[in-house]
This record gives structure tokens, sequence and C-alpha cells, in this order.
């Protein structure tokens, strides 16, 4: 499957979903679940890798349950 083809797929269920897309892209997915990972207590040597980061500070960004958890959209999401 292309890239193309994944982007119009993710991209049409957010439609479906009522998701605003003018500022989502698919990359959003991976960010939160990124973030909820770590939040959880993924290790972030172990999320570098799962993630294809070579620079483990990459991955300290979505690290930000630290910051305001109560704020984060992260939480908001039911799974």
């Amino acid at each position: 499957m292309s890239t193309d083809a994944i982007y119009d797929i993710v991209m049409f269920y957010a439609r479906a979903a009522g998701v605003k897309v003018e500022n989502f892209h698919p990359h959003c997915l991976r960010a939160t679940g990124a973030t909820n990972a770590l939040s959880n207590g993924a290790d972030l040597g172990k999320m570098q890798d799962f993630l294809g980061h070579a620079n483990i500070q990459t991955t300290r960004i979505y690290d930000k349950w630290k910051d305001d958890i109560v704020d984060s959209p992260t939480f908001k999401i039911k799974y």
C-alpha cells in the first residue's frame, strides 16, 4: 500500500469521525500514540527504537506528559 493510499484512508476516516482536518495529518496519530505510551510508562529508549529515531532528543519531544497532564489532549482520547 502506498503512502498516498494510507494518507487518503486516514483522512477519510478522520473526516467521517468529525475531525477538523485543516490542522490534522496522519503523523498526529503517531505523535499521540508516542505521547500516550510514554505517559503510561513506556521506556524512552525502547520508544526511540520503535519510532526509528536516531537521536533520543527527537523522542523526548513526545515526552510531554510531565508538562501538564491534566490539559494534555492525549488524555482526552478514549480507547
